[in-house]
């Protein structure tokens, strides 16, 4: 083999006398510079690849170690240049071995059979029963198990889906393991029919059995002590840490699950957060997390979610089994204590307060409040549009997106309006208005679908959703007409139309993704109908639709401002703009003063408790600042106040361009 030459008898010679076994030294092959005096005390049978090893290691607290094999028992194993193994209590069998690795202490590393490497694993996520399996692979988006796990009344598309990555399964199996270059593996215990990709850390893991570690030099993944997987997935950047044990799982890109965490057949994608608690058959889309030793996450679909302490599901009555399944809109949360009964769906950026034993679907209301009363849930629409935390959520996102490698699989759009959650705004709005006129403008408590909205809430939700809507619809008129000079109210209208046709309609958010329906239909045909034939086309279909959302949005944004304004854009007059930005312009100051008002509960005097235990009030109030700091001085605070400031500039400056016309 290239690289490779047969061993000589006088290099045969000097390993027997190094405490060095072969059943058959013509299948031993080594480097054309092969140094002898790096190899002991060392078994070899089957084929053995040995490199050139002449490099030394410097270990945390200085300690030098010397590339090389000593303790250890290789079976069909090829190792590349500069690596060192050391100490294998067991053996290492049928592997391919990297450069410059270190591994050390390990009971068993092998491959035993044909192995898939957790590619085709099927995870049978929201019904533990079966009937939503998602078949995952080292390619897995969320957005490509999203609609396999959901759209299964369309069997055609589902088979297709399938049959790819039963075709990059079979492309990629092998009878033996790889580990890549630059790996570190030490006190492990048995890895059996793994794949290691470059630049890994196995530290102290229990026990891996047929997976795809898929690290990368541009974001390593870490596994630590106590970790035990099976029949698994980890992306690149990942962390699974401190006694994490994982079985029919995938974990996404960046995410970290540790500190005894457990999950089954489960989902997360990228950015996810686990520690103590517990997880079964759930979909954790993008930046779902759970810290508690109480939470339990089941059967259920989430994404940008925070789990309080104490947070549960309940799948199924008892009856038939765990057959129900639930969905928290993007951004929703639960605080601690909190339970839902499944079947339900709350709608997005919603916060779940109590404990809930009715099913319901809130979808058409978004950014509410699920609040639980002597076994009843109130719902108070929209509220959530005016709270601190929703804001602080949204930029944090951004900003926690960890992952460095260059291959992004998931594609997040993190905008808290969207075509998406106002097109749910402008439905909840509508339904609002119409449960008033129908029960009556005087009714005291409204019910919709398991759940009471009272009178002040609804009429409140009605002005929070027009005025989200009126703040969405501002910025992107002023964003399209963003550092022009017109000459005439021909060119603002010719501005102002949309530079391509896609985008009316429906808009779904796909785990992370948000899209017009029209185009997730043509890439649900496209892969029905062959016309993408792999994973990778696929999902470059959808990078593409996220790098256009700007685009598409407008398109969305123009056709709605007849609905929402009454007035048609391709006859837009000046003095109709300058309303709508006048308008805008109101929609954001009011929303920014009750964020600031929100905010500043949290330095009331209440807030205070606990601080300055053994002083009087002044000193409590002092021990708070050094403690907190003051309210006008919080980066947050200072940051909504600049951004009224801005939007109020901005909207003035647009206003003037519009009057020199």
């Amino acid at each position: 083999m290239e690289n490779y030459r047969a061993i000589s008898p006088e290099e045969i010679k000097q390993l027997k006398q190094q405490r060095c076994y072969s059943e058959d030294w013509s299948k031993v092959m080594v480097h054309p510079s092969f140094d002898t005096s790096r190899v002991w005390d060392t078994a070899l049978s089957g084929d053995i690849k040995m490199g050139l090893f002449s490099t030394r290691f410097e270990l945390p607290g200085g300690v030098k170690i010397q590339s090389g094999i000593c303790h250890a028992k290789l079976h069909n194993v090829t190792v590349g240049n500069n690596t060192c193994i050391e100490n294998i209590h067991n053996y290492i069998a049928n592997c391919d071995i990297g450069e410059e690795c270190i591994i050390e202490n390990v009971d068993r590393i092998l491959a035993d059979g044909v192995s898939y490497f957790g590619n085709g694993t099927e995870v049978p996520v929201l019904n533990e029963t079966g009937g939503r399996e998602v078949p995952i692979n080292d390619k897995l988006t969320a957005h490509f198990a999203y609609i396999i796990a959901l759209y299964r009344h369309r069997p055609a598309l589902i088979n297709r889906m399938r049959e790819l990555v039963t075709f990059y399964a079979e492309k990629h199996k092998s009878s033996r393991c790889s580990i890549g270059n630059k790996v570190k593996i030490s006190k492990a215990g048995t890895i059996m029919n793994v794949r290691i990709g470059d630049c890994a850390t196995l530290e102290g893991v229990s026990m891996l059995t047929n997976g795809s570690i898929n690290s990368n030099e541009y974001d390593p993944v870490y596994m630590g002590y106590g970790v035990s997987c099976k029949d698994f997935i980890i992306s690149s950047g990942a962390r699974v840490d401190s006694g994490a044990t994982i079985s029919r799982c995938f974990v996404g890109q960046s995410t970290t699950l540790g500190r005894n965490y457990s999950a089954t057949d489960s989902l997360f994608f990228c950015n996810c957060h686990g520690e103590n608690g517990e997880a079964c058959a759930i979909f954790a889309g993008p930046f779902t997390v759970s810290h508690h030793k109480s939470s339990l996450l089941i059967a259920g679909m989430f994404s940008f979610m925070n789990a309080g302490s104490g947070s549960n599901q309940s799948n199924h009555m008892y009856k038939l089994g765990p057959i129900h399944q639930g969905i928290l809109e993007r951004g929703s949360k639960t605080t601690s204590d909190s339970y839902i009964l499944w079947p339900s769906r709350i709608g997005a950026f919603s916060l779940v307060l109590g404990r809930h034993v009715n099913n319901t679907d809130t979808s058409s209301l978004p950014f509410s409040y699920l609040i639980e009363n002597n076994n009843t849930t109130y719902l108070i629409p929209g509220v959530n549009l005016r709270s601190v935390g929703t804001i602080r959520d949204a930029q944090k996102w951004p900003k926690r997106d960890k992952r460095k490698d260059p291959n992004k699989l998931d594609q997040i759009n993190y905008n808290l309006l969207s075509p998406y959650t106002i097109q749910k705004m402008l439905h909840g709005r509508s339904l609002l208005t119409e449960l008033r006129r129908v029960s009556g403008e005087t009714t005291d408590i409204y019910s919709y679908k398991s759940t009471k909205i009272r009178n002040s809430s609804l009429m409140n939700g009605i002005k929070f959703y027009e005025t989200a809507i009126n703040k969405f619809l501002g910025n992107s008129i002023i964003k399209r007409l963003e550092g022009i000079n017109f000459s005439s109210v021909e060119q603002v209208r010719e501005r102002l139309r949309p530079d391509t046709e896609t985008g009316l309609g429906e808009w779904l958010d796909i785990a992370g993704l948000i899209a017009p329906r029209s185009e997730i239909d043509k890439l649900i045909r496209s892969i029905e109908d062959k016309s993408l034939v792999k994973l990778k086309e696929i999902n470059s279909y959808i990078e593409e639709l996220h790098r256009n959302y700007y685009y598409y949005e407008w398109t969305w944004a123009y056709s709605k401002i007849k609905e929402f304004y009454g007035i048609s854009p391709e006859e837009i007059t000046v003095s109709q703009l300058t309303g709508i930005i006048e308008s805008w312009r109101d929609s954001v100051v009011w929303l920014d003063r009750l964020i600031y008002e929100d905010a500043h509960k949290e330095f009331s005097l209440s807030s205070m408790t606990g601080f300055g235990a053994d002083g009087n009030n002044h000193e409590q109030k002092l021990d708070f600042e050094q403690v907190r700091g003051g309210f006008e001085d919080n980066p947050f605070v200072s940051a909504v106040l600049k951004h009224i400031e801005d939007k109020s500039t901005l909207g003035q400056e647009l206003i003037d361009r519009l009057k020199m016309i």
